[in-house]
């Protein structure tokens, strides 16, 4: 690979360089590559891909005072017309009076960094129920909760039925004092299928709805106390996690009109990794990528990149902290 004569890198020379050439808009600079999803593709009925999918059972409140017991049960988790349906239904079961089901990808499948993604119809109904879509870090049976650190890529309580929340919880910002926004929509979110989306990279997590970028975090969001800053734990591999809560500390109380029982639709999960292309490998922070001699820091967020036709190379333009953001690579 060649740099570009340093004739062409002075910026006062850069608009006159670009009226003579044809610039084309790339859609995006990072590329997504699919390494990991469930399609739920296996017969109605049967139960969720046991090589993706375990079960957390039990009906102990799950540290936040919910109301269900969970099961492994195909009364409460199973394939239906390609898709997952987690059911959660008003039963007595053990000493609770409601079942549904939490699925986890926990010591199957995990995952550090990359895009992660469903596609999700949450339920319909008055306040009283929690469906979720999260992950845990892969070392909380070690380090427990919250240091292992959650990522809630998204959250719906009925109460709020026109919002969905994306949060954070670590060391010093968990529970009441996480860290997350809320994206409202138009419509009630029960109305349609919605996907949900986080870009997870070092030091910055993105979250997405549909396309739309509503929240992110970084070590600078997360704060300091006196001893210096939080404690940033989203460095590490995390499991996925899909399960319907009924009440809890967040869910709420029952509307006395909600009615059972209740199905969150799963059309898909899918993960990616990023994919950089010449800049894989060199080392990244959020949306730097420091590639040291070659080229400086280069900011991958600031699209788009365009190419450049001139004597049968392509040139593509980096953004730069210096005026060595441009290379030619071959046609």
């Amino acid at each position: 690979m060649k740099q570009i004569p340093s004739a062409l890198l002075s910026v006062k020379k850069l608009p006159a360089l670009l009226s003579l050439l044809t610039l084309i808009p790339l859609s995006a600079f990072a590329q997504y590559s699919l390494v990991w999803s469930d399609e739920f593709d296996q017969p109605d009925g049967s139960a969720p891909d046991p090589a993706n999918w375990g079960y957390d059972i039990g009906g102990g409140g799950w540290g936040n005072s919910e109301l269900q017991w969970y099961t492994d049960r195909r009364d409460n988790s199973r394939i239906e017309n390609g898709e997952l349906v987690i059911e959660a239904k008003e039963e007595a079961f053990e000493w609770r009076d409601y079942t549904s089901a939490r699925l986890l990808t926990k010591g199957k499948q995990e995952f550090l960094y990359g895009r992660i993604e469903a596609r999700i119809k949450v339920p319909a109904g008055p306040a009283g129920f929690w469906p979720a879509f999260w992950t845990l870090g892969a070392d909380i049976d070690t380090v427990g909760w919250p240091q292992c650190g959650e990522i809630d890529i998204m959250e719906y309580v009925s109460r709020e039925p026109n919002e969905i929340f994306g949060t954070i919880h670590g060391p010093l910002y968990n529970a009441g004092a996480s860290i997350g926004d809320i994206y409202t929509f138009d419509e009630l979110v029960s109305d349609n299928y919605h996907t949900f989306t986080v870009d997870w990279q070092p030091n910055l997590i993105r979250w997405y709805v549909d396309g739309i970028l509503y929240h992110t975090a970084t070590p600078d969001t997360i704060g300091s106390t006196r001893g210096g800053p939080k404690e940033w734990v989203f460095d590490k591999p995390h499991f996925l996690i899909l399960n319907v809560a009924i009440g809890g500390t967040f869910g709420g109380e029952l509307d006395p009109t909600l009615e059972f029982p209740l199905e969150m639709q799963v059309d898909y999960v899918r993960v990616y990794e990023f994919d950089y292309g010449i800049f894989n490998g060199y080392p990244q922070d959020g949306d730097w990528i420091n590639t040291g001699a070659f080229m400086g820091l280069v900011n991958i967020a600031a699209y788009p990149w365009v190419y450049v036709d001139s004597l049968g190379d392509y040139i593509y333009a980096a953004p730069s902290d210096s005026n060595s953001g441009w290379a030619y690579l071959p046609k």
